[in-house]
């Protein structure tokens, strides 16, 4: 069976394709960059050269494959003020997966996230997003327009994944909290750090990729949550524990100053379940939590790192 992915060489979809790879799958992945190619090539991949806005190339490809696994995000200009603009090419991508497998029955399984899903209560996979017409609802709305492609005949699903996929290599928002720690000499968390955050190891979210490709129902929802909720103030104290700096509450007011980009997600309680998707398609993860993983220290392999 032959599966082509976007996103194989990032940090999810290259544990993704080792996992396909090692179940006896096929797997050609987009490469926009002769590193990406390299990486693929690697791993045992076949490649593709293109970029998710290169329409014909990802409609040929998904057209030549037996399932679509969905990865890629523009996360450089949606990062650089243009989320919006980042949306929107996801959207036109679906689209012309949605074209491209239309009648065939295959799979068609979409990234997206659980933050913000339900706001102070636990999110599940019945939960859906609310679309407002802000930047961000335009993404949501891509994921239930992949849902909805069930209708035409595709096995599509959309795997929702914490916000933190952590492991050796993250360079992501657990990576950034470290650094902000470092340079600014204290561990810190907004108000008391009570807030949570769901998270999952990357290689269970990996397997659970796989086995939405394998078993995921047409129209279903899967969350990629090991853990419902990690208290942000957690995290904290084991950062502040491991550069042996203080751990201290940062204001509301001042959270902008102190943690620059991430304050605008460091503050969310956005706890989530995945006990649908275990019934689902059998994902059960065993990898290690994150504070275990936090406490191994390879998040703070820098000069002068505690």
């Amino acid at each position: 069976m032959r599966i082509f992915m976007t996103g194989a060489s990032g940090w999810i979809g290259s544990a993704v394709v080792p996992e396909l790879i090692d179940a006896g799958y096929q797997v050609a992945g987009l490469a926009r960059s002769d590193s990406s190619a390299a990486a693929l090539t690697e791993a045992g991949a076949e490649v593709v050269r293109g970029t998710v806005d290169d329409l014909d190339v990802l409609r040929d490809a998904a057209a030549a494959s037996d399932g679509v696994i969905h990865l890629a995000f523009k996360h450089d200009i949606a990062f650089s003020g243009d989320f919006l603009g980042a949306a929107e090419a996801d959207r036109r991508a679906v689209d012309t997966f949605g074209d491209a497998l239309a009648g065939t029955g295959r799979p068609f399984v979409l990234a997206s996230g659980v933050a913000g899903l339900a706001t102070g209560q636990v999110a599940t996979e019945r939960d859906m997003p609310t679309i407002d017409g802000s930047p961000s609802s335009v993404r949501a709305a891509t994921s239930l327009a992949a849902l909805e492609l069930a209708s035409r005949g595709i096995r599509s699903s959309v795997v929702r994944l914490s916000p933190t996929c952590h492991g050796e290599g993250d360079n992501g928002f657990m990576a950034a909290l470290v650094a902000v720690a470092r340079a600014k000499g204290v561990s810190g968390h907004i108000g008391d750090g009570a807030n949570r955050w769901p998270a999952v190891h990357r290689l269970d979210a990996a397997r659970l990729f796989r086995l939405a490709v394998e078993k995921a129902p047409a129209g279903s929802v899967l969350h990629g949550v090991a853990e419902e909720g990690v208290a942000i103030r957690d995290i904290a104290e084991v950062i502040g524990r491991r550069l042996d700096v203080p751990v201290r509450s940062v204001a509301p007011a001042e959270a902008a100053e102190h943690f620059s980009w991430l304050s605008g997600f460091l503050g969310l309680d956005a706890p989530a379940s995945h006990a649908l998707t275990g019934e689902l398609v059998g994902w059960q993860p065993t990898r290690p939590g994150l504070l275990d993983d936090l406490g191994k220290g390879h998040y703070f392999d820098a000069p002068g790192a505690a």
